[in-house]
């Protein structure tokens, strides 16, 4: 039963963030931009329902629905428009398609290939994407007053930094691993690397398998 608690409460946590962030939208709290971020830092959380949640010789089937439902809901909405407040008015990027294609690779690579107790390898890169890409839009956006060469900002790159610092370090103590401040540090690092040569829409692929994949690599040595 516990896997289908958290399907449910999968559908729940997506379906208010989109709910919530439609409604401050529609009222001018949010701009389109703020929007949309709230819903990618909101949405990133469904890994945290995963990692307690989805247990069992059947935990992957469950995990992966609601990475593969919504692949092509976003991509309808890319296409039609039906999710307003997740999409940009200039059709520029599939990003919203590619953050559930990172979540579906991350539940196989989570699931199958390293074993359910290392979830928290995934987890950093997908609250990574949420909380420091996330972030680092608002905040480059908002505050961004020193650009750098490919139209980003100082501001945002250091948002991106400490936020994924943050959340790898929070990730790694609770999960008890020795030394956790250095492979946040480490991991951080990369994270920004990543999200500042990436070009846009793509760092919804980039940052949160590269992540992951950094820190696996660091536990490696």
């Amino acid at each position: 039963m516990m896997n289908v608690y958290g399907l449910i409460l999968s559908y729940a946590l997506i379906f208010l963030v989109i709910g919530i962030s439609t409604s401050l939208q529609s009222k001018g709290i949010l701009k389109e931009e703020g929007s949309r971020k709230l819903i990618h830092i909101g949405v990133s959380n469904w890994w945290i329902i995963a990692m307690i949640f989805f247990e069992g010789e059947n935990a992957i089937w469950f995990a992966m629905i609601p990475p593969i439902t919504f692949i092509f809901l976003n991509y309808l909405s890319y296409r039609l428009n039906l999710l307003k407040a997740m999409e940009r008015q200039e059709k520029d990027s599939l990003g919203t398609v590619y953050f559930p294609i990172s979540l579906l690779i991350l539940v196989i690579i989570t699931y199958v290939i390293l074993g359910r107790e290392y979830a928290y390898i995934g987890g950093i890169g997908v609250l990574i994407m949420g909380y420091g890409d996330g972030l680092a839009a608002v905040i480059g956006t908002t505050y961004g007053k020193h650009k750098l060469p490919n139209g980003k900002s100082i501001e945002g790159s250091l948002a991106m930094f400490f936020s994924s610092f943050i959340v790898a370090s929070i990730l790694l103590y609770i999960s008890s691993i020795s030394g956790f401040i250095y492979y946040a540090l480490g991991v951080a690092f990369i994270a920004t690397l990543i999200e500042y040569f990436t070009p846009h829409g793509f760092d919804n692929l980039t940052v949160p398998l590269g992540s992951s994949l950094v820190y696996y690599l660091l536990s490696l040595i």
